[in-house]
């Protein structure tokens, strides 16, 4: 049985560092470690086993301001974080996120509002993770990549450091649905890779280094350059 105090509901073998702000109706459960300065927004769900290491603001609210083409909804669920999860230093998560169970967070990551990531991802440092996408499960995306908003990466994807995606077309003139890229299972792209909007990678596919993709690549091809083009195969 949890204990209650002050609304926030306590698992067992919970630690907690110092100058740690935890508002009310924050559930967390057993055998939780939560380092110093870490503020757990309100509302925030905290599953079994879970790591949090110092400076950590979990449940952060969106905001927004007259020129953003898409306002964040005022009504968002609060933060789900799954069990035994692992959550770096420096990390910021909004409310709306969706973890599920044993789940890396790297330093210094930001995961923002409406996001879902499959069990046993990989979130590296650094890595930004924009509004509405969902992550499948056992995914790695490396160090300081940047993951677009409406965009979806399924299962066993690999993404390189320093990737880059997007997802309007016609940069901020207001005319172009935004569509992320679409990364389907399996596929790989390597570092440096440039995404562009609505584009779809195959199941299988393996993008280069240093590639810019301007055009859906079919499952199993691999392509490089810019923009990339498909490497004929020499078997």
């Amino acid at each position: 049985m949890g204990v209650r105090s002050t609304e926030i509901l306590y698992g067992s073998n919970v630690t907690i560092g110092e100058h740690v702000i935890i508002e009310p109706g924050v559930v967390i459960g057993d055998d939780v470690a939560i380092g110093n300065f870490v503020v757990i927004k309100q509302g925030t769900n905290i599953g079994n086993g879970v790591h949090i290491g110092d400076l950590c603001v979990l449940g952060k609210r969106p905001a927004s301001n007259p020129k953003m083409s898409q306002k964040p909804p005022v009504d968002l669920p609060p933060l789900m974080i799954g069990d035994r999860v692992k959550i770096g230093c420096s990390v910021v998560i909004y409310c709306g996120v969706n973890l599920s169970e044993d789940v890396f967070v790297g330093d210094m990551a930001s995961i923002r509002e409406r996001v879902s990531i499959g069990n046993s991802s990989i979130i590296g440092r650094n890595v930004i993770v924009e509004p509405k996408t969902e992550i499948g499960s056992r995914v790695t995306v490396q160090t300081s990549s940047y993951i677009t908003s409406d965009m979806v990466i399924e299962d066993h994807v690999f993404i390189g450091p320093c990737c880059s995606t997007s997802n309007d077309k016609y940069m901020g003139l207001g005319n172009y649905p935004h569509q992320g890229p679409i990364i389907r299972r399996h596929a790989r792209i390597g570092n440096n890779a440039t995404l562009l909007p609505g584009i779809t990678i195959g199941e299988q596919a393996v993008v280069g280094a240093g590639t810019v993709v301007t055009k859906d690549v079919p499952p199993g091809e691999t392509v490089a350059g810019n923009p990339g083009k498909p490497i004929k195969s020499t078997q």
